[in-house]
């Protein structure tokens, strides 16, 4: 897979409250960033893979806040366009007792107004992989179809799909959308990552298992279904592998499926096996359950590499407390 991985979607500014508590006792909010495509984009640098970020930011401080965070990660920004009329997005986060609501406020934002264009601009050109997330068909008719072209057959590089469905971008859709759009998508892509209770809400609490999820997604090459803090299932061809989620705290889950995504990726990108790559996607999953931030740092390189070289058993029981 020569080229950098090219991640294109939408990243907004993103307040939270400051110690963690519901946002209508709050009295303190901090500033972050949140995209789940410039997460992917970020972890991947971590990883040491050549990772570059396609967008569009307002010409806001915003807008100029997120592009210097994502550079400062080591990820090429060069592909990100600042629009003069439309303003970066917003969202905030209010946590709760047993899961944390978001508010979104990106109706008309400039990535929103992003359209098949951007293959045009030369972003893509030299891609070896290109990511892609089920969130950006549903910011605006131009974004579906910048999806779709990216996803064209002629394609000249490979596709990674995160079907990363979110309800709430879909709410306005004819009942159905959502589902046959994000399956149709996710079928012509080489890659996929889908969560099995995500896939359940979409197409049928029928899909007991990971099979049942192949079965209905037997076009990528790959496919990679999330059980939660279960387990994950990667399907190459017609070979299975499951690895078990590691032990480890939680401070917030937002953010774990993209540290995930990015972890597998860097592994198959750096030659490793689908063990290995869902290894590297737990281990990379770690590093955002542990913040309350999207993205946070990976764990030391030796603790990594120990247990990317533990036996089944070694890994199945290992425990990762604060500081390991």
């Amino acid at each position: 897979m020569s080229g950098p991985v090219v991640c294109v979607g939408e990243t907004m500014a993103a307040l939270a409250p400051d110690p963690v508590t519901p946002l209508d006792t709050a009295d303190l909010l901090r500033i972050d960033i949140a995209g789940a495509e410039s997460n992917v984009a970020m972890y991947l640098a971590d990883h040491g893979v050549p990772a570059r970020w396609v967008s569009a930011l307002g010409a806001d401080p915003f807008g100029r806040r997120i592009r210097e965070r994502v550079a400062a990660s080591g990820v090429d920004v060069s592909g990100v366009r600042t629009d003069p009329e439309r303003p970066t997005g917003l969202l905030i986060k209010d946590p709760g007792r047993d899961a944390t609501r978001v508010h979104y406020y990106r109706r008309g934002s400039a990535a929103a107004a992003l359209g098949p264009e951007l293959l045009r601009d030369g972003g893509l050109s030299d891609a070896g992989l290109v990511h892609v997330t089920g969130i950006t068909p549903a910011l605006s008719a131009s974004c579906h179809a910048l999806v779709e072209a990216v996803l064209a057959p002629d394609r000249p590089y490979r596709v990674s799909f995160d079907v990363n469905h979110r309800p709430a971008l879909w709410s306005g859709t004819p009942a159905g959308t959502a589902a046959t759009t994000l399956r149709a998508l996710a079928g012509r892509a080489d890659i996929v990552f889908v969560g099995l209770d995500e896939a359940q809400a979409l197409w049928g609490a029928d899909l007991k298992d990971p099979e049942a999820v192949r079965a209905l997604l037997p076009g990528p090459g790959t496919l990679v279904v999330k059980d939660g803090s279960r387990s994950a299932t990667a399907f190459v061809g017609p070979e299975s592998y499951t690895v078990p989620a590691l032990t480890t705290d939680v401070a917030e889950p937002v953010g774990a499926g993209d540290a995930f995504a990015a972890g597998f990726l860097a592994a198959t990108r750096q030659g490793g096996g689908p063990v290995a790559a869902l290894r590297l996607g737990h281990l990379t999953a770690v590093s955002a359950l542990r913040v309350t931030a999207d993205h946070g740092p990976l764990l030391p390189a030796a603790r990594t590499a120990q247990l990317l070289a533990a036996t089944d058993e070694e890994w199945a029981t290992a425990v990762l407390a604060p500081g390991l």
